[in-house]
Parts: C-alpha cells; sequence; structure tokens
C-alpha cells in the first residue's frame, strides 16, 4: 500500500500545473506576437490606447471599403423617402457574387463619364432588356408591356415623368430616376448623351439599405412590390 500511495504522489506531482499548461500551449510564436504588440504599443505616444484606436479606425476603414459605406445626401432628387442632409448605409456586397440590380432598387453609382463626376442615387426602374415607357394612357409609367403605379415612393404633386420617352435598355445597364421627377437630373435628361442615359452595372457602388441619420429618420429602404409584377424582358405581358 505504502509504494502505490507513493506512486500516485510521484504522478500527481509530474503533472503541470494549469498555468504550465497554458503557457506551454502559447509557444514560441505567441509569446512573440504579445512582445511585438507590447513594443508598438510603447513606440507609439499614448500607448495603448493610441494602438486601440488606430485597430479601430482600420477596422472602420475595412467596412467601409468592402461591405457597408455611408454616404450623405446631397440633393432633393430622392424626396420625400430620401431629405437633403440624410446619410444613408450603402451595402457594398449587394451585388457580388453574381447578385444583379433589380428594378425598385435605391443604388448609389459612380456617374462619372454618364450623369457628372460625383456620386448619385436613385431608383432602378429598367434593367437590362427591359423596354420602359412614359408615359401610357393613364399617366403612369410603363415596363416591358406592365403599367406601374408609383404613388407609394414618387414624391406627391409629381408626375412620372414631364419628359415623355421610349427605351430599351441594353445588357449590362441600368434605367436611374429620381423620385422627385421635377428635381431629379437622371436618365431622362442624358438620353441624347454618350451611353444613351444609362448607367453600366460595374459603376454601382452599392444598393442604400438604411437611413442611418439623423436618427428620427432611421428607416430600412424596401424594394416597392409594384415591380414584382412587371415581367422579364421579352416575356408575355400580363
Amino acid at each position: 500500500m505504502d509504494t502505490e500511495a507513493r506512486h500516485v504522489e510521484r504522478d500527481r506531482s509530474s503533472r503541470p500545473s494549469v498555468s504550465e499548461e497554458i503557457s506551454d500551449t502559447e509557444g514560441p510564436e505567441g509569446r512573440s506576437r504579445f512582445a511585438l504588440v507590447a513594443r508598438i504599443a510603447d513606440w507609439l505616444p499614448g500607448g495603448r490606447i493610441t494602438l486601440t484606436a488606430l485597430v479601430c479606425l482600420l477596422f472602420l476603414l475595412l467596412v467601409s471599403t468592402f461591405v457597408v459605406q455611408p454616404f450623405n445626401i446631397p440633393s432633393g432628387s430622392m424626396e420625400s423617402r430620401l431629405r437633403i442632409g440624410d446619410r444613408v448605409l450603402v451595402n457594398k456586397l449587394a451585388y457580388r457574387f453574381g447578385a444583379e440590380p433589380q428594378r425598385g432598387d435605391v443604388v448609389v453609382f459612380d456617374g462619372t463619364g454618364y450623369f457628372g463626376n460625383a456620386d448619385y442615387v436613385k431608383r432602378v426602374v429598367g434593367v437590362g432588356g427591359d423596354h420602359v415607357v412614359c408615359c401610357d394612357k393613364q399617366g403612369r409609367l410603363e415596363v416591358n408591356g406592365r403599367s406601374v403605379d408609383e404613388s407609394t415612393f414618387l414624391y406627391p404633386g409629381d408626375s412620372p415623368s414631364d419628359v415623355p420617352f421610349d427605351v430599351i435598355v441594353p445588357d449590362g445597364t441600368l434605367f436611374l430616376l429620381g423620385d422627385h421627377r421635377s428635381r431629379s437630373s437622371d436618365s431622362r435628361d442624358h438620353l441624347g448623351s454618350p451611353g444613351g442615359g444609362m448607367v453600366p452595372v460595374g459603376d454601382v457602388i452599392g444598393r442604400a439599405d438604411w437611413i442611418a441619420w439623423p436618427a428620427d429618420h432611421w428607416t430600412r429602404l424596401t424594394r416597392p412590390d409594384v415591380y414584382a409584377r412587371v415581367p422579364v424582358a421579352g416575356g408575355a405581358h400580363g
């Protein structure tokens, strides 16, 4: 019995403590990383506080570049939903991995060479292959033979367009209009310009999904149901 007891005691004493196990799992690479962070913090004015702030800024920069980017609304062309001074959050992943803009989406795009040397926000009313006409006998926008009731988002008192048009949207491009038609410079105004007022899908920065500021105007921007009834280009008219 004494021999067995001594054997058990030796086994217990030979096991490393918890702190020793953790230290061993870190390894030299883990210790070197911590040492590097400590040296960087010592080198920076403000130490770890400054380092933490820089890491946060880098994270925000990466998010803004690849995921979500805030944009300021500079004009009233998308009233009454988007007001001057509103800040919208643009989903930059919405049209990646094979996804395409759809009718009714509010998008931010680079207008260089088409609208002007700036970023713009408009609503998609026509995608590649669509036949877009204004206006039908009731004064409504018509897409692929289907009249679209825009009353839920069109600025009160505005008509769908004071300028008649009849266009077929080339593949890979978009036909874009502002919700406040009487104050919007959009695809209608550039029909005679290079590109015919169409914006390449590749120049779309992303989809505006949220109004983030001011706080009392926080709203999610959704796609109107009216476009769901529009037939595909070349399809049967309903």
